[in-house]
C-alpha cells in the first residue's frame, strides 16, 4: 500500500511544475494517499489542474488563505470529498517584492502585516478550521527556511515570517498532541521556485548555496517530497514540533572547504 496507504492529505500552495508542494504531492501519491491540491489565484488553475490530471488527483480547488470565508469554503469541499483529513501540508508564502529589497528596518507596515498573515497567520487558521475533520494520529507539516536562523540577503521580512512560523509549528504542536497530530516543519535549501525567483539575487544564491553545501548540490522538490513522507508517515510517529532540515547540508556551514578566510592567529 505504502507508507500514507488510505490516507487522505491536503496539499497547499501548488503553483507549477517546480513548486515545493507539487514535488510533496506526487511523492504522497506514490505512497499511496489520496491528495488534494489547491492553488492562490485564478491565473495558476489551468496549471494547477493539468498537474493534478498527470497523478490521478480529482480534487482541485482554489484558496486565498488570507480569506476566512476561502478556508471554510475549503474545508466544507474537501469534508465532501474526502470525509475526513490525515494530512495538511501547508507550502504557502508571500511577501511584496519590494519588501525583499535595501533595508530590513523600511519595511512598511503593512507589508509586514501582510507577510506575517499569509505566510504564518494562514497555518493556524487552516489547522483550527480543519481540526473537526482531522483524524487522530494526522500530521500537519509547513514549509520554512534557515533565514528563520540567520540573515539571508534580501529575505528581509521573510526571514522574520519564517522564524514566527517555526515557532508557532511548536505551540501547534504542543496543543494537539493529545489528540494524537503531529507538527513539524521542513527547512529546504534555496530552491528554485516562483516564490524564491521573487527574492532578488536568487540565482546568485542558489549557485552559490550549491558550491558551499557539503553535498555540493542543491535540493530538488523530489528530496522535500521524501522527508515529507517520513514526517506524515507513522515512520515519524514520535517527531513534533521539530524543524527539520533538507538542505545538503548547508545550514551546517560557514564556508566552502578550501575556501576559508585567513582569520589570523
Amino acid at each position: 500500500m505504502g507508507l500514507l496507504g488510505g490516507k487522505n492529505a491536503l496539499v497547499l500552495g501548488v503553483a507549477n511544475h517546480n513548486s515545493i508542494a507539487w514535488g510533496i504531492a506526487q511523492a504522497f501519491k506514490l505512497e499511496g494517499a489520496d491528495v488534494g491540491l489547491t492553488y492562490a489565484t485564478e491565473r495558476l488553475e489551468n496549471s494547477v489542474s493539468s498537474l493534478a490530471k498527470s497523478i490521478g488527483c480529482g480534487f482541485v480547488e482554489r484558496c486565498d488563505v488570507s480569506k476566512d470565508e476561502d478556508i471554510a469554503r475549503l474545508v466544507g469541499e474537501a469534508n465532501a470529498a474526502f470525509g475526513s483529513i490525515d494530512i495538511l501540508v501547508h507550502s504557502i508564502a508571500f511577501a511584496r517584492r519590494g519588501e525583499l529589497t535595501g533595508q530590513f528596518y523600511n519595511t512598511t507596515r503593512e507589508g509586514f502585516h501582510e507577510a506575517m498573515d499569509i505566510s504564518v497567520y494562514s497555518l493556524v487558521a487552516l489547522v483550527k478550521a480543519l481540526l473537526p475533520i482531522m483524524k487522530q494520529g494526522g500530521a500537519v507539516l509547513a514549509m520554512s527556511h534557515h533565514g528563520s536562523q540567520q540573515v539571508f540577503p534580501n529575505y528581509n521580512v521573510m526571514g522574520v515570517a519564517k522564524a514566527a512560523l517555526e515557532a508557532s509549528i511548536r505551540y501547534l504542536a504542543a496543543d494537539l498532541g493529545q489528540q494524537g497530530i503531529r507538527v513539524n516543519a521542513i527547512s529546504a535549501g534555496p530552491m528554485n521556485t516562483l516564490s524564491a525567483r521573487g527574492i532578488p539575487g536568487f540565482v546568485e544564491m542558489h549557485t552559490a548555496s550549491r558550491d558551499i553545501a557539503p553535498l555540493r548540490r542543491n535540493v530538488t522538490p523530489d528530496d522535500i517530497g521524501k522527508a515529507a513522507v517520513y514526517l506524515c508517515s507513522g515512520q515519524s510517529a514520535a517527531v513534533t514540533g521539530q524543524i527539520h532540515y533538507v538542505d545538503a547540508g548547508l545550514s551546517t556551514v560557514a564556508f566552502a572547504k578550501g575556501s576559508e578566510p585567513n582569520l589570523g592567529a
